[in-house]
Formats: structure tokens, sequence, C-alpha cells
């Protein structure tokens, strides 16, 4: 193995799942990840979870967090406060193939989604006391825990890596994209090329209170929400057809993959920060 020096350059938190994220000075590390990413979601009638998949406009509404409330904006609508520390009822809701116990919070938040959408939505905050683990299979004997995120509690992608693919989009006459289309956690510098963390085993950022050390496990599947623009809402068909050119990922049954899930070996508590330097353990 080998190592390399590598830099957060910026650390993000999505609030509610496949609604806009948010760029953050700090973020304290906790079990299922960053505190308060994807610690909300949208249901429909049947309690199954909605994404920009089939709701674009999700893209749209833009969470700002506060000391005590969330504040959401979206076009043509009044912000609406969600409180930090407040749920209603109990609920039992479906991410994926997991059944999670989770709090729905109320008629108002309800209404404010299904009038932006244009659909019966509910929005639901995940139940801390819920253990949703991911799959074994690719976290060895890490026991990884989540809140709504899809599978893996971090999601991990480097600045060259978005560079290569805009170098790729303008040669094909393509507009390039921003970062926040590909919904990191943490984006690094300090790799030389493209899709170094593709090949990283694990980051250790070492701090006077005790190192972070997080492991790469899975590259990242990637959908059609990157296809979507965050400025209009609306889906294309880029950066995914440039990224089809390149990126099948033979790890993951030939999908395209951009970027690596990551699981948290040691840090919980502790608190990451943009300008943090580690190291970044290359396996061959």
């Amino acid at each position: 193995m080998s190592a390399t020096h590598v830099t957060i350059a910026s650390v993000h938190i999505h609030p509610i799942k496949s609604c806009t994220g948010i760029a953050v000075d700090e973020a304290l590390l906790i079990e299922t990840g960053l505190e308060f990413d994807r610690a909300w979601m949208l249901v429909d009638a049947r309690h199954e979870f909605v994404s920009q998949r089939e709701l674009p406009r999700l893209a749209l509404v833009t969470p700002t967090l506060k000391q005590h409330e969330m504040v959401l904006r979206a076009p043509g609508m009044l912000a609406l406060h969600i409180a930090l520390d407040a749920v209603e009822k109990p609920c039992r809701v479906r991410v994926w193939d997991d059944e999670v116990a989770a709090y729905d919070m109320g008629d108002l938040a309800a209404q404010w989604f299904s009038d932006f959408v244009g659909t019966k939505l509910r929005l639901v905050r995940f139940d801390p006391e819920q253990k949703r683990l991911s799959s074994k299979r690719w976290t060895g004997d890490v026991d990884a825990e989540n809140a709504f995120s899809d599978a893996f509690p971090l999601l991990v992608v480097s600045t060259a890596s978005l560079a290569e693919l805009n170098r790729r989009l303008r040669e094909r006459g393509a507009d390039a994209v921003a970062m926040i289309r590909f919904r990191p956690n943490l984006v690094l510098d300090g790799f030389e090329d493209a899709h170094g963390e593709d090949y990283v085993d694990e980051l250790r950022f070492e701090q006077s209170d005790g190192p972070i050390v997080l492991r790469l496990v899975k590259p990242c599947s990637r959908c059609t929400i990157p296809n979507v623009d965050p400025a209009t809402g609306v889906p294309g068909s880029e950066p995914g057809d440039t990224l089809a050119t390149y990126r099948a990922d033979p790890r993951v049954g030939g999908a395209v993959t951009f970027g690596m899930n990551a699981v948290i070996v040691e840090g919980i508590d502790k608190v990451v920060r943009p300008e943090l330097t580690g190291t970044a353990v290359i396996r061959f």
C-alpha cells in the first residue's frame, strides 16, 4: 500500500433526501454519517420514499439549518420552518428494501410539499433508535448505520474526478456541471489523477481530540438524478451520457459510477470541516 496527502475541500449535508444539499463550515460525525444528513425524507401515500427520479422539482427545495430550526424555501412558496427538536406521530416508512421506524412531521409540512410538487406527500424524520445497516458484503467487520441515505453513511468524491468529467463534457460540446449534482458529503483535493478515490482503502484525519478514520468500501452507482439541473429542476441527458462512455465499473456489474461510498471506522462525535488535511491509504 502507499499513501497520499489529501485535504477536505468542502463538506455537504443533504437534510432532506433528494432535496438540495448545503455546504457547511463544519459537521458533526455521528453513527449514521454527518449530523442531519438525510435525516428527513418524503414519502407517498403508501409510505414509500420519493426522489428526484420521479419528482425532479425536489431539486428546487433549499434547506437552511439554523440553531433550532430548518427553514425550507422553494420558488413560489412561503418559507416553511421545521423545528429540529420536535416530531409528531410515529410511523413506518420504506426506503428501498428497508422498512424502518420514523416520525411524521405533521400536516403543515405535508401540505407545503404536496402543493409544491403537485402530488400528495408527507415529510418524515428518521427514528434515531432504528438500526439500519449497510450490506456486510461491502462493509465487512464494520456495522455501518444509515439514516435515509441510499445504502451507506458517507459519499466521497474528488475535485479531480469532477474536473475530468467537465473536460469530457466540454469536448462533447456540453456544459460543465457542478459538484452539487453528485450529492457528496466530503469533497477531496489532493489526487493527481481523476477518480483517485476509487483506489483508496482508508482516509485518516488526525486531530487533537483523536483521529477520524473512514473506509471507502463501494463505488457509487449513478442513477438519473445527476441529470437534473439543480437551477431549474428539469432533467436532461447529461452528465449521464458522458459518464456512460468511460465510467462503467466492473466492480458493480458494469454500472456507471462516480465517487465512493464510505463507512466510519473511528471518529464518532468528532467534527469534520473544510481544509482538514489527512492521508489517503491507497490499495493496489
